[in-house]
């Protein structure tokens, strides 16, 4: 009788999830045609500001017991409509969304890209609001964009999709260590602050351990961090170097691979991959050295700091500026 009475709390939890995303979404549709429907009468010079307040104070008086229609949350439905209205599929996006994530989207990220890459990735990741608001301020989507793909060939192969794993920077902000640190330091850091690690890094990564033995003949190997990968099936290999790249990392790091594919990999399971992050890297040494790496490895940057914002996107708006007049010159 236990099990049945399992079944029975199973499917009570699901029409309870069930129910409260049809509540979400009447929700989210509700501020969208109230934002329509005070946009509407604004642009047709019917109304004025005063009128929202009005509008607000009248609601508050009739229905005391409706909350969240202040003058200034009514705005935000107008800016919400008005943020998606020219784009259907940000708008069926959105409906996916508590309204608590959608503010954070559309009051914050200034693009109608930026805006479609964190409501995905707020779904796909199921991001906490104040997950989402992280990794907004940690400048996510910028850094994706401009991500140089400092990639060896292998891993170029693999679904384009399945690249989005992986970053070319990440930001480590919340350990709190000074510029000037050892590798212990960041090792024991990025230890303490595994959730927060696996936040940053993507939550199909799952950490296996610190310091993993690599047993070569009579020789033993430490793995600074290795991680198992749900999407992707394999091992990663995480090196940390607290100074610039040099290419004989990346050999170090193809050794560790080796030994990984070897000795510890399941058949079932792909070829494992190495991430080696560095402070810093020169992105030509880099290319040279990945060149003829024949493991699936990339180089990427860590940094203490969140970055600086605007000139992320100064840098971003410059690519974009590349690739519209290249399109042009093909023309």
């Amino acid at each position: 009788m236990e099990h049945n009475f399992a079944e029975i709390i199973a499917l009570i939890k699901q029409s309870r999830v069930k129910a409260i995303k049809a509540v979400n979404s009447e929700l989210i549709n509700l501020y969208w045609n109230i934002g329509k429907y005070v946009s509407e009468r604004i642009k047709s010079t019917a109304w004025g500001k005063s009128v929202v307040k009005e509008l607000a104070q009248h609601i508050a008086k009739k229905e005391p017991d409706l909350k969240g229609f202040s003058d200034k949350n009514i705005w935000r439905m107008k800016q919400f409509y008005e943020t998606y209205k020219d784009s259907p599929k940000l708008s069926t996006l959105s409906r996916e969304l508590s309204w608590s994530h959608n503010l954070s989207i559309f009051s914050r990220c200034k693009s109608s890209e930026g805006r479609e890459f964190s409501l995905k990735s707020s779904k796909s990741e199921n991001y906490s609001v104040r997950e989402l608001d992280r990794q907004i301020s940690a400048s996510l989507f910028e850094r994706k964009m401009i991500s140089s793909a400092n990639l060896s060939t292998p891993l170029r192969q693999l679904d384009h999709s399945l690249l989005n794993a992986f970053q070319d920077s990440y930001v480590f902000e919340f350990l709190g260590i000074p510029e000037v640190h050892t590798e212990s330091d960041l090792q024991a850091n990025l230890m303490s602050q595994m959730k927060s690690v696996i936040l940053e890094l993507g939550k199909d990564f799952l950490f296996v351990s610190k310091e993993y033995k690599l047993q070569v003949g009579a020789s033993d190997f430490y793995i600074d961090l290795l991680f198992y990968h749900r999407g992707l099936q394999c091992l990663v290999a995480f090196e940390l170097k607290i100074d610039k790249f040099r290419p004989e990392y990346l050999r170090q790091l193809n050794f560790y691979l080796e030994a990984l594919d070897r000795d510890v990999k399941k058949p079932s399971e792909n070829p494992s991959i190495g991430i080696l992050l560095c402070k810093d890297k020169d992105i030509e040494v880099v290319e040279y050295a990945m060149s003829r790496s024949l493991s699936p490895t990339m180089v990427s940057e860590y940094k203490t700091q969140l970055p600086d914002k605007k000139l992320l996107q100064s840098k971003l708006q410059q690519i974009f500026w590349d690739e519209t007049k290249k399109s042009a010159d093909d023309l």
